[in-house]
């Protein structure tokens, strides 16, 4: 017992809340996902540290329950940097994909898998917030390649309320 008030002493004595659970939207056309998005701005990760901007992500419908991934973006040299994966649906959560982009030989080994959420999806399909639930990841995506200010800010908001910390974020893309 003093365990618990003890930990409940340090989480309210933090102003520790409690998010939102990261959940991803109930329903994904991925037909209507595929297709080029710009990303406006993302957590900072290792496998993106050269990209300086014109930051892209295109998927294409390759086969039923195989969606090609190609990301690519501009370096500081001005040269473009290309990244070609894979994702898959995950059963009987329309909203989640794992990706990989290891090579296709390995892809029997469940770690080459990481999980891609869109948590926040436009009804017309033109801007997207992917994530993942650990939070680690975040990506705030666009059918533009730049975004309106006051959306963006609701959109940051939506993942702060899932628990995301957004300090770090990365703008990557004008906002207008």
């Amino acid at each position: 017992m003093r365990g618990v008030l003890a930990v409940s002493l340090v989480l309210g004595s933090t102003g520790a809340h409690a998010a939102e659970p990261v959940t991803s939207v109930p329903q994904l056309d991925i037909s209507r996902y595929a297709g080029q998005w710009y990303e406006i701005a993302h957590l900072p990760m290792s496998f993106q540290k050269q990209c300086v901007g014109d930051i892209t992500a295109r998927y294409s419908l390759d086969a039923p329950g195989k969606i090609g991934v190609l990301n690519a973006c501009k370096t500081k040299d001005g040269s473009t940097d290309q990244a070609q994966g894979t994702a898959r649906p995950v059963q009987g959560h329309p909203g989640r994909l794992e990706v990989r982009f290891a090579p296709e030989w390995l892809s029997w080994l469940p770690w080459v898998w990481a999980d891609y959420w869109v948590i926040a999806l436009d009804p017309g399909y033109q801007w997207a917030v992917v994530g993942e639930p650990d939070r680690d990841y975040l990506w705030i995506l666009s059918r533009e390649p730049s975004m309106d200010r006051t959306q963006f800010e609701q959109l940051k908001a939506k993942a702060e309320a899932m628990g995301y910390d957004l300090s770090p974020l990365i703008v990557a893309a004008p906002l207008r």
